[in-house]
């Protein structure tokens, strides 16, 4: 009985918060401060002054940091990043990324740092210092995700058949040399001494023999994340000895970050996010990049809305796969894989024989080693259960 009493009462407390009611003020000091900070932002009419709601964020920065404060306190990190979306939406609180005070409280991830690219230009000096500093905590957290294993992956995909007992540290095959020296295990160390090591061996290739890889991104305000993500691994795979990596962002103008590839949060500095699209001028600048097309790998991140020339891009990429480079269509490269597309310009890059579809970040080094092993990329996305869109003819 009692417990029936205690899931009662809960569920009225859900109810209450849910509702935003508490007249009677039946909730504890903890759940009152709960119901203010969701009704700040939830009771105030989509599209409407914030300001005439019951309850509101105001225009004050430090009141939105402790509004901040307190949906970290109660909720976690997706659903805190969840709740700071609609806020931005329904109460244009993206005018807060200029304050400083704001950047320092709020939970950044790719969707923050892609909101602060776009209004960077217009930041005050030293709120656009606090965004350098946000921007790098993100970037730094990307890079420890995904460098070592993107690094591993690609290596292994050019030197997979080349072997050496005496490797370099950085190209150490570790679970290879762990298997190797199983025997060696020591328990009270609790570890195992490796006496062989095995590792990948570094060819001293002149630089006309590595891969290249030209990662052509749309940076028009759609693609936002995919833009982020395709920066982080650029810089990444920049530093990878065995390919030789090109960074070409556009809309309807075409920047080369190529040079910048050393430092990511500069790299993202120079991403100019929104404005028009024109693929066929940035693809035609990308063919001009091209020295050895049989050894040239293309990764070409757009929606596919193209507001230039489309029958003249149909043309190029064709030639393109004619020469021999590997194109690759990404429609996204986003957390949950999914894009929204011109599907009339994807199945007519489908027919051209260019694999078409949209991978998430942790899916990116493998597709990248299935490039550089020019291994068949549609049968890899189908085993990864990634639906690739077909041609209709």
């Amino acid at each position: 009985m009692e417990r029936m009493n205690n899931d009662a009462a809960e569920q009225q407390r859900r109810w209450r918060l849910v509702l935003g009611m508490d007249e009677d003020g039946v909730l504890s000091p903890e759940d009152q401060r709960l119901n203010q900070a969701l009704s700040a932002l939830y009771d105030v009419p989509h599209g409407g002054d914030p300001d005439k709601g019951k309850g509101s964020l105001s225009r004050s920065a430090p009141r939105v940091s402790r509004w901040l404060g307190d949906i970290r306190e109660f909720f976690p990190a997706a659903v805190v990043q969840v709740i700071q979306k609609d806020a931005f939406e329904r109460l244009g609180l993206k005018q807060m990324l200029l304050q400083p005070e704001f950047l320092a409280a709020v939970e950044a991830d790719v969707h923050l740092v892609a909101d602060l690219i776009s209004l960077r230009s217009l930041m005050p000096e030293k709120t656009l210092d606090t965004a350098r500093q946000v921007i790098g905590k993100v970037v730094d957290a990307l890079l420890e995700r995904l460098q070592r294993r993107t690094s591993e992956t690609l290596r292994g995909a050019v030197h997979r058949a080349r072997r050496t007992n005496r490797p370099r540290a950085a190209d150490i095959d570790w679970p290879r040399t762990l298997r190797a020296n199983l025997g060696n295990y020591q328990p009270e160390l609790g570890t195992v001494i490796p006496e062989r090591l095995v590792g990948f061996m570094r060819h001293q290739k002149r630089l006309v023999d590595l891969d290249d890889v030209i990662l052509c991104v749309d940076q028009s305000g759609s693609m936002a994340t995919s833009v982020v993500y395709a920066s982080i691994f650029a810089a990444v795979m920049a530093s990878v000895p065995v390919i030789r990596t090109r960074l070409v962002c556009f809309d309807t103008a075409i920047v080369d970050l190529t040079d910048e590839l050393a430092d990511p949060v500069q790299v993202l500095f120079g991403v100019q996010l929104g404005g028009g699209t024109d693929i066929h001028q940035a693809v035609a600048y990308c063919e001009g990049l091209i020295e050895r097309p049989q050894k040239t790998h293309m990764v070409l991140i757009t929606d596919l809305y193209e507001g230039g020339d489309a029958k003249a891009l149909l043309a190029r990429a064709a030639h393109l796969v004619r020469q021999g480079v590997n194109l690759i269509v990404l429609l996204a490269l986003s957390d949950d894989g999914r894009a929204a597309y011109d599907p009339r310009m994807a199945e007519a890059f489908a027919a051209l024989g260019a694999p078409v579809f949209a991978c998430t970040p942790d899916q990116f080094p493998d597709l990248m080693a299935t490039a550089l092993r020019r291994e068949d990329v549609l049968d890899w996305a189908a085993a990864q259960d990634i639906k690739a869109v077909r041609s209709s003819a």
